[in-house]
């Protein structure tokens, strides 16, 4: 999960794995699997690192059950 704040500065909690395309025009959409678009105030190059980050955290959780 990350967080992302809306076009009108509500942060939302945003199921990271149902991003499916990030566009950048005048402001950032992202496209989630259902079809929905929210706009958001991230640049596409800081919901990318908050994806990359919340992957990282996934996998370490994963390596310290082992």
């Amino acid at each position: 999960m990350i967080e992302v704040t809306r076009i009108n500065g509500d942060k939302i909690i945003l199921n990271a794995e149902e991003i499916e395309i990030i566009e950048t025009a005048h402001d950032t959409t992202l496209t989630l699997k259902s079809g929905k678009k929210i706009a958001v105030k991230e640049t596409s190059t800081e919901i990318t690192r908050k994806v990359i980050e919340y992957k990282k955290q996934i996998l370490n959780s994963i390596s310290l059950e082992k």
